[in-house]
């Protein structure tokens, strides 16, 4: 295979001819691997060899790189871009439907559908390898446009790649080089006082400036390295909670810290953060582990389990962005959380918008049942400050506290101060309530 696509480079630089290379995988074939066998798994791979035979001309190449993958290339398709691209389409969209024909597996019709990805080449291309990867990285952006689709290989792709690449070895040097950081968001009770904060990761680049977690967490999601990151924040957070614990104002603090699906399914996860607890002398009920709903879609009873272990230790847990997943009631009832927030885009409009008004109050009737305290959050209330503390102690029976300040809740460094290295940052148009459970 790779000395055809060498003999087709050197073919298409001598004629100014234009060529194409098809990557080809096959959508969700591990499942028929894992329920019918290998053995049907190969007779499929076998019809999908003679049915791209039928898609190509004589001459054309059809290759299986291993697994469920197959390159298609052609040669001397012609000599101006647009003529090919519009060939190079037909003949892909071709390759769609006759991959997506029914199969007769085992006496049975299975379906299976493929993502193609295409790279053209001409004369200026010259390296093998690289014609490959832009193949592949087209087939993968198929697969990202939801399977069984064609898209073809361009610069802005393999910028958007190399740039991906970039910033994974920078974080992954971002711990090394110190650059992570927590910064603490304030919770103050109804009357007013600071009863705790919650853990907000940054990274300051040094080149990009500052980072914010939506620009780097689902990167470190998708390539382990929210892992190590997630057992750091962890760690800084009990020791910030021992030099708070030595400080007369902040002794009582609690302090919340998030962590992402992937490093709560870990095995040993219990055992980590109580190793940290220990190592670092933080006391554990100063500790809250924040969750949310999209990680009880999946194994919700090894949750629990983790829950309990740490529970009893005396950690709490938080469910953040409560009303924007998908948690059943009848598991929900059973996780032993301590606390739970209401997701911003239930509260911030429930001056104007009456669904949001009664969604909350349902909300809170069920937490007032099940004893549990809430933490509206993301409330930006439009007009009057004033008015809206009314409205809202007429709603939720508590009472919203003015920051003389910024005419916010947040507990901010000027109002109270947070020793530590990074004081209560304040993030604009962004107000939090934390809710007394007792509601009359």
């Amino acid at each position: 295979m790779l000395d055809r696509l060498n003999q087709a480079l050197a073919h298409a630089s001598r004629s100014q001819q234009i060529g194409a290379l098809y990557f080809i995988d096959l959508d969700n074939f591990k499942d028929l691997n894992d329920t019918l066998g290998h053995d049907v798994g190969d007779q499929l791979l076998k019809q999908v060899a003679e049915r791209l035979i039928h898609c190509v001309r004589q001459g054309d190449t059809v290759a299986r790189l291993g697994g469920d993958e197959f390159v298609l290339m052609l040669e001397r398709m012609g000599e101006t871009l647009d003529e090919v691209l519009i060939d190079a389409r037909d003949i892909g969209e071709k390759v769609l439907r006759v991959l997506n024909a029914a199969y007769r597996l085992v006496g049975r019709e299975h379906y299976s559908t493929p993502s193609i990805g295409v790279a053209l080449f001409n004369e200026q291309t010259r390296d093998v390898d690289e014609l490959l990867k832009r193949a592949d990285l087209a087939m993968y952006q198929a697969k990202a446009a939801g399977r069984n689709t064609l898209r073809f290989f361009d610069p802005e792709m393999q910028r958007s790649a190399a740039l991906r690449a970039e910033m994974v070895q920078d974080l992954r040097d971002s711990q090394q080089n110190k650059e992570l950081f927590l910064v603490y968001q304030g919770i103050v009770d109804v009357q007013g006082q600071l009863v705790g904060a919650e853990a907000l990761l940054r990274w300051q680049h040094p080149m990009r400036g500052l980072v914010m977690p939506l620009d780097f967490i689902p990167l470190a999601e998708q390539t382990g390295l929210i892992l190590g990151i997630g057992s750091w924040v962890i760690e800084a957070a009990c020791t910030q909670l021992v030099a708070w614990a030595n400080q007369a104002a902040t002794a009582h603090m609690t302090l919340s810290v998030n962590v992402s699906a992937r490093q709560f399914r870990q095995a040993d996860f219990a055992s980590q953060v109580l190793q940290i607890i220990v190592q670092t002398g933080a006391r554990p009920d100063k500790l809250k582990i924040e969750l949310t709903e999209s990680m009880l879609l999946n194994d919700v009873e090894d949750i629990i389990e983790k829950m309990n272990i740490l529970g009893d230790k005396g950690i709490g847990f938080s469910l953040d962005d409560f009303g924007t997943g998908y948690s059943s009631l009848s598991y929900l009832k059973r996780l032993p959380l301590t606390q739970l927030k209401i997701d911003k885009s239930f509260v911030r409009d429930i001056l104007t918008d009456s669904n949001d008004a009664a969604i909350s109050r349902t909300v809170i009737a069920l937490a007032s049942a099940w004893a549990w305290p809430w933490w509206p959050k993301g409330l930006n209330p439009p007009g009057n400050w004033n008015s809206c503390r009314r409205t809202v102690a007429r709603c939720f029976r508590v009472t919203c506290l003015e920051n003389q300040d910024q005419r916010v809740i947040y507990c901010t460094s000027r109002k109270h101060d947070f020793p530590g290295r990074h004081a209560a940052t304040i993030l604009p148009h962004e107000f939090h309530l934390y809710l007394d459970p007792v509601l009359s």
